[in-house]
């Protein structure tokens, strides 16, 4: 068999793939509008023509349904140059109202096509490259739109013309339309959902097969089965189609692994207060109020903007932006009475990032009080307000709305002058109270440990075991305990570490002596101290019908001595005896 050359490289025939599959696996770049991997070759935008030559006889052939047989192939020749401005053209006539084409036009010098535009397609984006149809047919097998008509006369519609019963709003149709025709409104009247990305925080859409977030381990996609349309419809299948080593496995289930471990460190994390909880800032309701992570994301060179700051809702670039601290903390009335400790901070980076980013812009930032109280910190709060001109102002905000300008405007009070005072902005950022992640009170109940009226964790002392809880074999870390940034929960991860390597390196664990102990002369087998008794410690036997104490798991918190009616429970090292004559002594003094 003889070689197939393209654009002068040299590859091995392979009839099984087209022209368009192998061009594209060179690097070689074809256009085409009608092209998806997962449906048949269908070559009717014809966009993507290629020279193809044979034993001397050149042809034009559409790259992505000729086989990639032996011979020569010229993606970009005069020729075929020649032929895809003819054919963007008629595509102009066709479709005049598609930016798309008008793009893909100018590439090859076209500012107008010489065909005449009729008046019913005045206003038309569909070039009729039937990829909607064919993929809502044929992938999904749902055929909620098709064509009408014949000629220059067939358009896109739905079943006798009215809103479909079927469409699922799924969404695919608009995405894989290669020049924005499809209007879902006129397909459906229900409203699709778009996926936003949780990494993100909720500031770009994502796929329903995804990999979660750059550092995941492992970095692999995985399939939301929430929202997949092959676990909701018995539909699609298109990932699977279209994935070179088959990796796809949708009969894959949920596994749970259990591991016998000697140490747990409870390290949760925290979320942040929803912004729609605080609707008077407009929380939920004007897309440019932020909350700080949002705004994060903002501003990293791998978030949905690519690092610029531009405003949600027209993607203009803010030239005011206002931030507000302790949104949520420090209200015991309405909210949370803690300080959320990071948002001083990270409010001063932002504003001092922003100013970076946007030179000409100013950073506003509301405050009730300032606590800068780590190494550098003072200093890097005072570096923002004199280097980058950060103004600060003492005071609460009490509402945000918009005016006619659609602008932001931010109501508040500044108590250092004692006046009410109203900015205008295009971005406000909300500095949302941290608090403890959700379902650490389902964590509690399951690992026995004790969280505080805020719900974070407990530690066992606050100065002598920080990082301990009242229940051995368990640490604490991070913001699971309190609110933390990065350097604190950085040294408590270390010294829960070390907590766990210097247990371990002991042959013996070693338990405090003062535990629960039951007197089997005066124990009725009533059996009211089992169930309360938080760390599982205590059972009943049936052959003495008495309580008694699992030593290892009982720390001593005396519950079931409280409860006990007869007095058969008693803290050893600590009963009653001890107790009345070490009050004895004292009071002998």
């Amino acid at each position: 068999m003889g070689k197939l050359i393209i654009d002068g490289i040299e590859v091995e025939p392979d009839p099984s793939k087209t022209i368009l599959q192998v061009a594209n696996e060179l690097g070689i770049h074809i256009p085409t509008l009608c092209y998806h991997p997962s449906l048949p070759y269908y070559g009717a935008c014809r966009v993507c023509i290629v020279e193809t030559i044979w034993r001397g006889r050149s042809t034009l052939s559409t790259a992505c349904t000729f086989p990639a047989w032996e011979g020569e192939v010229k993606t970009d020749s005069e020729m075929v140059r020649k032929a895809r401005k003819v054919i963007l053209e008629l595509m102009l006539a066709e479709a005049p109202d598609s930016p798309e084409i008008m793009e893909l036009a100018r590439e090859y010098g076209i500012e107008e096509t010489r065909f005449k535009v009729r008046k019913e397609r005045i206003g038309n984006k569909c070039i009729q490259c039937a990829l909607c149809v064919r993929f809502c047919r044929d992938v999904l097998g749902i055929g909620a739109i098709g064509f009408k008509n014949r000629g220059y006369t067939r358009e896109l519609t739905t079943p006798f013309e009215i809103y479909s019963d079927v469409c699922t709003t799924c969404g695919a149709c608009e995405f894989l339309c290669p020049t924005n025709a499809i209007d879902l409104s006129t397909i459906s009247p229900n409203k699709p959902i778009p996926l936003l990305s949780e990494y993100e925080a909720g500031l770009k859409q994502r796929s329903c097969i995804n990999i979660p977030f750059p550092q995941a381990i492992p970095n692999k996609p995985v399939l939301d089965r929430d929202h997949c349309m092959h676990f909701l419809k018995d539909a699609c299948g298109v990932c699977s189609t279209v994935c070179g080593p088959q990796a796809i496995n949708y009969d894959q289930e949920e596994e749970i692994v259990e591991e016998d471990v000697g140490a747990i460190v409870v390290a949760t994390g925290y979320d942040l207060y929803p912004i729609i909880n605080i609707p008077e800032y407009g929380g939920g309701k004007y897309k440019d109020v932020l909350d700080g992570l949002q705004f994060e994301r903002l501003l990293s060179a791998s978030g949905p903007t690519a690092g610029e700051v531009k405003r949600p809702s027209d993607g203009k670039v803010p030239k005011r932006v206002v931030f507000i601290s302790c949104v949520g903390s420090r209200d015991p009335e309405n909210h949370f009475p803690y300080c959320s400790k990071i948002c001083c901070m990270y409010s001063a980076k932002h504003a001092m990032l922003y100013k970076h980013k946007v030179h000409d812009g100013e950073a506003v930032v509301f405050y009730i009080d300032i606590r800068s109280d780590g190494k550098g910190y003072e200093e890097f709060v005072t570096r923002a307000q004199e280097e980058d001109n950060v103004l600060y102002i003492r005071g609460k905000v009490s509402k945000i709305y918009k005016n006619e300008k659609d602008n932001l405007v931010v109501m508040g009070a500044d108590t250092l002058s004692g006046n009410q005072i109203e900015i205008e902005c295009e971005l406000v950022v909300l500095s949302m109270a941290v608090r403890p992640k959700e379902g650490t009170n389902d964590l509690v109940n399951k690992l026995k440990i004790q969280a505080d009226a805020n719900g974070f964790l407990t530690e066992a002392h606050p100065k002598l075991r920080p990082v301990e809880t009242l229940t051995g074999g368990f640490f604490l870390a991070g913001a699971a305990q309190a609110p933390k940034d990065i350097p604190d929960t950085v040294a408590q991860a270390s010294g829960a570490a070390a907590k766990v390597v210097s247990m371990f390196s002991e042959a013996e664990i070693h338990k405090e002596p003062v535990i629960a102990a039951v007197d089997a002369e005066l124990c009725s087998g009533c059996q009211m101290c089992i169930p309360l008794c938080p760390y599982d410690a205590r059972e009943f036997d049936e052959k003495n019908k008495i309580a008694v104490v699992n030593e290892g798991l009982c720390e001593g918190c005396g519950c079931c001595i409280s409860a006990c009616p007869s007095g058969a429970c008693q803290q050893r090292n600590l009963n009653d005896t001890q107790i009345l004559s070490m009050i004895k002594v004292a009071l002998e003094k």
